[in-house]
C-alpha cells in the first residue's frame, strides 16, 4: 500500500510539473516584454501605453475578451512625413504589410469612467481627437488617458463642416484648439482630423499653419456592433485607421461604450489583426 501512495505522489507531482499548475507566479512576471518603441513624443512628457500583448490574460478576461499579440516594433523610419514647408499630408491608411491597424476616438461628448479603467488594463494605444466644445464640460476626464500614453489629436473647437468656412475661419477652428489642447495637456498635437472628414485645400493650408503634421481620415468605422467598410472585399487591411466615437448608451441603442470597444476589439482579432500607436508611424 505504502509503495502505492508514494507510485501516486510521484506521477502526480510529474504532472503538476509538466501542466505548469503549481506555479503561482505574479501575472507581472509573465507578462510580455513593453514594446521598445519610442515612450511618446519628446514633447508630450508621458510614456506610451504597453503594447496590447503587454497586458496579462487576466485584464482581459475583465473585460470577456483574449489578449492581442504584441505589435511588431515600429520602423526606424515612419513612413507618412510631411516635408519641411511642404503641403500637409491626408492619410486614411499607413503604407504598411504589417497585420496592424491603428484605432482613433473622435469628439469626447461621452466620458465613461469605466473607458478609462479599460484602456489602463488593456493597454491597446488609441488616439484621441478630441473637440473643444465636447469636452469643456470636464477636460479633466481626459487627463489620465493622456497620462497612459494615449495620442492626443485635434478635432477642432465646435466641430463645424470646415468645407463651408473660409481659410481664415478654419484656421481659428484648428489653431484655437491647438491651443487650448497644449494649454490643458501640455502638449500641442500633431495630428488633426476635419470634422465629418470634410476638408480642402484651405483646410490642408490652414492645418500647416498651426504645425499640423498630417490630417488623419479613415477606411473603417465602428458602429454599434459592427464595422462599417469603405472597401467592397469588407475587410481590414494592413495599416487601415479605424475610427470610433466617445459614445454611450443613448447613441450605442443602451449599449456602453466598453461594451462597443471590446465588440471592436474582437472584430479586428477575428480578422487576424493587432493594434498599433499611430504616433509612431506619422
Amino acid at each position: 500500500m505504502k509503495k502505492t501512495i508514494a507510485l501516486w505522489a510521484a506521477l502526480t507531482a510529474v504532472a503538476l510539473l509538466v501542466t505548469g499548475c503549481a506555479a503561482e507566479e505574479p501575472e507581472a512576471a509573465v507578462a510580455p516584454a513593453k514594446t521598445t518603441a519610442p515612450a511618446v513624443e519628446p514633447s508630450a512628457g508621458h510614456k506610451a501605453p504597453e503594447a496590447p500583448g503587454g497586458a496579462t490574460a487576466a485584464a482581459y478576461r475583465r473585460w470577456g475578451l483574449k489578449p492581442f499579440a504584441a505589435p511588431p516594433a515600429p520602423p526606424a523610419t515612419k513612413p507618412v512625413t510631411r516635408e519641411p514647408g511642404g503641403p500637409v499630408p491626408v492619410i486614411s491608411e499607413i503604407p504598411t504589410s504589417e497585420k496592424i491597424v491603428f484605432i482613433t476616438i473622435d469628439d469626447g461628448a461621452e466620458k465613461d469612467p469605466e473607458f478609462v479603467a479599460m484602456m489602463k488594463d488593456l493597454k491597446v494605444p488609441v488616439t484621441m481627437f478630441l473637440t473643444d466644445s465636447a469636452i469643456r464640460a470636464d477636460y479633466g476626464y481626459f487627463a489620465p488617458l493622456v497620462a497612459q500614453g494615449h495620442g492626443l489629436a485635434n478635432h477642432t473647437l465646435t466641430h463645424p463642416n470646415l468645407r463651408t468656412l473660409p481659410k481664415d475661419a478654419q484656421r481659428r477652428e484648428i489653431c484655437g484648439q491647438q491651443t487650448k489642447l497644449a494649454k490643458r495637456y501640455g502638449t500641442a498635437p500633431r495630428l488633426f482630423r476635419p470634422p465629418y472628414g470634410n476638408w480642402n485645400e484651405a483646410t490642408r493650408a490652414a492645418a500647416g499653419e498651426c504645425d499640423v503634421d498630417a490630417i488623419v481620415l479613415w477606411r473603417e468605422s465602428m458602429q454599434i456592433k459592427n464595422m462599417q467598410y469603405q472597401r467592397g472585399d469588407k475587410k481590414l487591411h494592413p495599416g487601415d485607421i479605424i475610427l470610433a466615437h466617445f459614445r454611450g448608451p443613448s447613441e450605442l441603442k443602451g449599449r456602453t461604450m466598453t461594451e462597443m470597444t471590446a465588440t471592436m476589439l474582437r472584430r479586428i482579432q477575428e480578422q487576424g489583426f493587432t493594434v498599433a500607436r499611430l504616433e509612431d508611424y506619422v
